[in-house]
């Protein structure tokens, strides 16, 4: 899962965010390319939740530099 703004004439593109989830034994967590992470869960659902807050909130700041 990522964000990636398109290139079109008149825009900055912003910086690419990569978000992939790992597992550990018997927990999870989100990694970004931007350096970001969660912390270690149980629950996957809630890492993928995480993940998907860290680019929202990444769009919504105009994806300027580390999330």
């Amino acid at each position: 899962m990522h964000s990636e703004l398109p290139a079109s004439p008149g825009t900055v593109r912003m910086p690419e965010h990569r978000v992939a989830i790992s597992e550990r034994g018997s927990f999870a967590f989100a990694t970004c390319s931007c350096g970001w992470y969660s912390p270690a869960r149980r629950s996957r659902d809630l890492v993928r939740r995480e993940a998907d807050d860290h680019l929202a909130l990444v769009l919504a700041e105009g994806g300027d530099g580390p999330g």
